[in-house]
């Protein structure tokens, strides 16, 4: 695909030049913000889009990859979300060692797909793509009561289920999205279907209650830059609860950018503004914290 091994356009730091369209006014929010200091241990990012443009700029997977290194951010893993970005997040990582894969159906899509009659042909691609050694995650996959109606419950449910059982079966991670759908999300979890040993919340959403249900269960929360919002204080509540070594972090970029720049595109070199608020607000070491981070993020995904 266009793009894979190197892309675009921009220069290798972080990209900081942008051109609106013709006759669009300039604005601010649709640039890149500044690079963060450098974390003292590196910290990968273990959930963001590199194929989805975040503001006016097209930027490159070799470029954003080595903005994100030179912060502290040696890796990323690339999420697919439907069957193409899914192929292109296989793609990326066999051609740049520095990113690994996640491919799935995101539930959103699933509704549509089963009306056309397409749904098991996706389902049985992710699977095909699943098998990659490059891949390591099964997602995003789950629940999203926020975009799809009661209509679409009982479907997106059924493809959870199929992503469940891919992940089980090839022994990767499961990356779950969840969207006011936390109960239903758990009720999938614990109805006695086999579980692949790695379940990961991406954009841990929930508040201390479902963070404690985490933490019986073994299962991973990944906080994205939301957690560094000033309303966010069930997701802060939330981080002070989870087991420490349960925790990941994300960008989901090019979206959710942390505080000072949220509503600004994000990016995997964004990553050190979350792990810095995280530590703050557990009253850890930086160091140990990204020491912490670290280690989890081999712990389910493996190397990169």
């Amino acid at each position: 695909m266009d793009g894979v091994s190197d892309g675009a356009v921009n220069p290798g730091s972080v990209p900081t030049a942008y051109a609106p369209p013709e006759g669009e006014p300039v604005d601010k929010r649709k640039n890149y913000p500044p690079a963060p200091e450098p974390l003292p241990v590196a910290v990968p990012d273990n959930h963001t889009h590199l194929d989805f443009r975040g503001g006016w700029v097209t930027v490159g997977i070799r470029d954003a990859l080595d903005a994100a290194e030179a912060v502290g951010v040696p890796g990323a893993v690339q999420v697919g979300c439907d069957v193409q970005s899914s192929r292109f997040a296989v793609e990326a990582a066999a051609a740049d060692r520095r990113l690994l894969a996640a491919v799935a159906l995101h539930p959103n899509d699933v509704p549509a797909l089963a009306e056309r009659g397409e749904l098991a042909g996706a389902i049985a691609e992710i699977d095909e793509l699943a098998g990659h050694e490059r891949v390591r995650a099964v997602g995003e996959t789950g629940l999203d009561y926020f975009r799809t109606g009661p209509e679409g419950r009982a479907v997106q449910r059924e493809s959870f289920l199929a992503h469940l059982e891919i992940a089980a079966r090839r022994g990767k991670a499961l990356q779950i999205h969840d969207r006011d759908a936390h109960a239903d999300v758990v009720d999938v979890l614990t109805s006695g279907v086999q579980l692949p040993d790695r379940v990961v919340f991406h954009c841990f959403s929930g508040d201390a209650e479902l963070a404690r249900i985490c933490n019986e269960h073994g299962w991973f929360m990944s906080f994205s830059g939301t957690v560094t919002f000033k309303n966010s204080t069930d997701l802060q509540d939330a981080l002070l609860v989870a087991d420490p070594s349960l925790v990941l972090v994300e960008t989901d970029a090019p979206y959710l950018t942390p505080h000072p720049y949220r509503g600004r595109p994000n990016a995997a070199y964004m990553i050190p503004y979350t792990v810095r608020f995280m530590a703050r607000h557990l009253d850890r070491d930086l160091a140990e914290w990204c020491t912490i981070l670290a280690d989890t993020t081999r712990r389910v995904y493996g190397e990169f």
